[in-house]
Parts: C-alpha cells; sequence; structure tokens
C-alpha cells in the first residue's frame, strides 16, 4: 500500500531531523573560540550542557502535548485523556538513565567521527536484547539471537576501522577515538537499561508517547541544570579543553565562547530543535506505519550523517566503515523481525514458502476435491 502524503512528511521528517541531531552536535564540538576573561581560544567540549540541551529539546514534547491536550479539549470523544492516574515520578528513573548515557555519548562525541558515533549506538539492540531475558522473562527467537551476534561482529568491524582511521586523524589521537567508542558502548548498556525500565514498570500505563518523552526530558533537564554547579568545581586536569579552568564542565566557559563565535548557538539550537522534532516524528511513525519502518529510517540516517561528514571534510573515506554498517544494518533488520516483513509483503516469496497454493491453481476442481 502506498505511504500517503502525511506518512511521507514524518518519514521525511525523522529522517532529516535525526541525522541534523548528530551532525549539528558534532558541528558545535568542532568550534574554538575564546572562553571568559580573555581565556585563549580552545575548542567548545561541553558536552553536559549540550545534554542539558538535549532534554531541553525533549521538553519541549510535554509543551506540544499539552496543546494536543487543549485541542482535544473541545472534541465530544477526547483521545488523550487516559483513564489511569498519572504518577511523573515513574520517569524518574529512567530520566536518570537516559541523562547518564546521553552525557556519556556527548562526551564520547568529542572523541571520535559521527559516523562511528551513529553505528556503535547499534549496539543498544544487544544489551536490551540479553536484559530482557534476564528481566523481564522473555524469550528471543532463533533470529533475534542471531541478529544480536551479527551486531556484534559489526562492532568489531567499526571499532577496527576506527583503530586504523585513527592513526591517520589529525583531530583526534588514536587512543581518544577508541576510548570514545568504547564510551559509546558503555552508554548504550545504560540506554538499554532505560528501555527495560520503561517496559517494565512505565509501558503498561496509559501514558502518551509526548507525555512520557516530555516528562522524562523535564527530570533529565532539572536535574542535569542543578549538577552544573558542582561539576564547575570538580577538577580533571587534561580531560577539560579550558586550558586555565580544567574542570568537568565550565558553563560559564561556555556561554562566553557562544558569544565570541555565535554559530556554536546555531549549532546548539539545531540540536535542541532537531531533538524535539525527531521524537515527534520517530513517535508518529511508528504510530502511522511501522515500528519496523522507524528502524530503518534510524539507520538511513546514519548513512547520511556518514556522506556528510566525508563532505564536509570531518572524516576520511574507510572501506571498512562501510562493510561495519552494512554488517550491523543486517544484524538490527533480523533483530527487529525485517525479514518477516519482507517475506509476508513480497509476492515471490510468498510462493516460495507456500508453494501449494500455485498448485491447487494449476489442478482442476475435482482432482483437489479427491484429494481432501
Amino acid at each position: 500500500m502506498a505511504w500517503t502524503k502525511y506518512q511521507l512528511l514524518l518519514a521525511g521528517m525523522m529522517l532529516i531531523t535525526g541525522s541534523i541531531n548528530t551532525l549539528s552536535a558534532k558541528w558545535a564540538d568542532n568550534f574554538s573560540a575564546k572562553g571568559c576573561k580573555e581565556t585563549p581560544e580552545h575548542q567548545f567540549s561541553h558536552p553536559f550542557l549540550q545534554a542539558v540541551g538535549m532534554f531541553l529539546g525533549e521538553l519541549s514534547c510535554l509543551a506540544v502535548f499539552h496543546i494536543l491536550l487543549c485541542q482535544q479539549k473541545r472534541k465530544p470523544e477526547p483521545s488523550l485523556y487516559s483513564t489511569q492516574p498519572f504518577n511523573p515520578f515513574l520517569f524518574l528513573p529512567p530520566a536518570l538513565c537516559d541523562m547518564t548515557a546521553t552525557s556519556i555519548m556527548y562526551v564520547a562525541l568529542n572523541m571520535t567521527s559521527a559516523s562511528s558515533f551513529q553505528m556503535l549506538r547499534g549496539a543498544v539492540i544487544i544489551f536490551t536484547g540479553l536484559l530482557s531475558v534476564a528481566f523481564l522473562g522473555r524469550k528471543l527467537l532463533t533470529s533475534q539471537w542471531i541478529g544480536i551476534f551479527i551486531t556484534i561482529a559489526g562492532l568489531v568491524v567499526v571499532g577496527l576501522s576506527d583503530f586504523v582511521s585513527g592513526k591517520k586523524d589529525d583531530s583526534h589521537t588514536q587512543s581518544q577515538v577508541i576510548t570514545g567508542d568504547l564510551l559509546i558502548i558503555m552508554a548504550q548498556i545504560i540506554a538499554a537499561v532505560q528501555m527495560v525500565l520503561e517496559e517494565k514498570f512505565v509501558y503498561k500505563h496509559d501514558v502518551h508517547p509526548l507525555r512520557a518523552v516530555g516528562t522524562e526530558g523535564l527530570f533529565g533537564f532539572v536535574i542535569l541544570s542543578i549538577l552544573l554547579i558542582p561539576m564547575f568545581y570538580i577538577p580533571v586536569g587534561s580531560f577539560s579543553s579550558n586550558p586555565q579552568h580544567q574542570v568537568l564542565e565550565d558553563a560559564l566557559d561556555a556561554f562566553c565562547q557562544m558569544h565570541n563565535q555565535p554559530l556554536i548557538i546555531l549549532a546548539l539550537l539545531g540540536n535542541i530543535i532537531s531533538i524535539a522534532f525527531f521524537n515527534f516524528a520517530g513517535i508518529s511513525v511508528t504510530k502511522e506505519i511501522s515500528a519496523t519502518t522507524r528502524m530503518v529510517l534510524d539507520s538511513l540516517r546514519t548513512i547520511v550523517i556518514w556522506i556528510v561528514s566525508l563532505a564536509v571534510g570531518w572524516e576520511s573515506f574507510q572501506w571498512l566503515q562501510i562493510l561495519g554498517f552494512i554488517i550491523l544494518i543486517t544484524g538490527a533488520s533480523l533483530y527487529n523481525g525485517l525479514h518477516k516483513t519482507i517475506i509476508e509483503k513480497s509476492p515471490w516469496c510468498a510462493k516460495l514458502m507456500n508453494p501449494a497454493s500455485d498448485r491447487e491453481r494449476i489442478l482442476p476442481e475435482n482432482e483437489t476435491a479427491e484429494e481432501e
């Protein structure tokens, strides 16, 4: 069945905003500017402040939900109202996981390429699958186990690609690239815990997806904003890019750099706005089309990020990276059951899987009746 214009709009929105989200964050990381009190020019490396911005984008989904709720009040049968009482603190544990994983990933993005960052995020299906077996009592299909092992092989290939390219990359040392890759995989373990917590404690309640995303964004934004204060006083040495104030997160230095290089503001706004539209589009694609389509679009944005990164000179071409991506998308497709969808919707596959239907059409009616 052909997609409607609205479905095409949602798919395009998810692909474009999802790509902008990662690219704008990497663009901000590539800037250098002077800081406060005539601090020498240095790299804009503020992962925790960027994470606050991402949660601000998620928080905007809550505003969208309440706007829709106001519109629903005018209808005789509103569909957004839930029969169950809403407890926002159910979302606190997943929000803490999201906050930790996101912060780690933004730290890692400073150390590795945008395409590797996006590809390695595919590791989340490994840990989600294993944790769902351990804590949700779920039994994985054979195809899902095969998908997990293929994904592991893909991660090894992408890691090997970064190991090789790290020797040629002037912007990052080889140790930084490998550390960044390991941090991304570590963050996926926490993201998998978040997904399991959401499924075990949250999804059984009748909560609208926009409200769920927005509530997690609210907790993440408030908690991480408060944590920026102690981070300002925690010394980290050379880990900080600021040569004069080497602390875990210097938010004041970030605002001074934004003032001295306004394009950083544009990059951060791109990140905040894109995450809001990406979450909305992702939820809508799952609802209007299918979860499998959402997975395919998520894989396609990895290609967009890789092509743009090559075009602007952020990274060099690596054949191993293409191989790693193909292996990763194969693993993700098997895990998410894309092969079943293809078999079900392909007439040729249906004939191959069920040859008896052709035989029944060829045989005379009386012959098939005698066989019965």
